[in-house]
């Protein structure tokens, strides 16, 4: 694992290093969270462990300023500050972990490998939630949906209605399944909004290929043609 480590204190740092390159990591040590940001665009990384108390630029800072560049990398803030403010302060800034010092070995091995097995994972859901179909892509995480490259702009709760008929795909779902998960109604009530709403939704996305199909007696499906 490529791991960044941004300390300036050198005995903590020469510690650090011989433990985690025992255990087969490779790490590359800054001694201020400056000298990281002048070189992270150059550098391959799996995971951050980070001081709070920094020369210059802080590890709160730090932690800011990469969120902010969108660098979603965990972070596990290693510092002696040990107050609930501190730990708070510092997971809503944006780290995903925080150890104070002193501290075991072990346990911060058994860190580093939760942070990064819960990172993959995440990264692995954000993936799965990417539904190609036909000439259409669904990225169901950024709310985003485009036909034949182009994107095409949903309403939130046309985009809602087309994420359930997602998760059906291939699936006849009834009008009242669709009232209940997009409208929260859990009765008929007479209302044709399903059907308005799947009329919007079809004159957009169907410019070139059908997808929804009307079900009689039942309902729709999403299904490529």
């Amino acid at each position: 694992m490529q791991i960044i480590l941004i300390e300036d204190d050198k005995r903590i740092s020469d510690f650090i290093l011989k433990g985690l390159e025992e255990n087969t990591h490779f790490v590359t040590l800054y001694k201020s969270a400056e000298d990281f940001l002048n070189h992270y665009l150059q550098l391959s990384f799996d995971l951050i462990i980070c001081d709070i108390m920094l020369p210059g630029i802080d590890g709160m800072q730090l932690v800011q300023t990469i969120r902010y560049k969108k660098i979603y990398t965990p972070v596990l803030m290693l510092t002696a500050l040990n107050s609930v403010q501190d730990k708070v302060s510092a997971l809503d800034f944006g780290a995903d972990d925080y150890m104070t010092k002193p501290f075991h070995f072990d346990e911060l091995l058994s860190r580093i490998n939760a942070l990064t097995r819960r990172h993959q994972y995440t990264q692995k859901e954000e993936r799965s939630n990417t539904f190609a179909i036909g000439d259409m892509l669904v990225d169901l995480n950024q709310y985003t949906v485009k036909i034949a490259g182009e994107e095409v702009i949903l309403s939130p709760r046309e985009f809602k209605l087309l994420n359930y008929l997602i998760e059906n795909n291939n699936k006849a779902v009834s009008r009242i399944q669709i009232l209940n998960a997009v409208w929260g109604i859990t009765f008929d009530n007479h209302t044709n909004v399903v059907d308005v709403y799947i009329s919007y939704l079809r004159n957009k996305i169907e410019k070139n290929q059908k997808y929804i199909y009307t079900i009689k007696g039942i309902g729709y499906m999403l299904k490529a043609d």
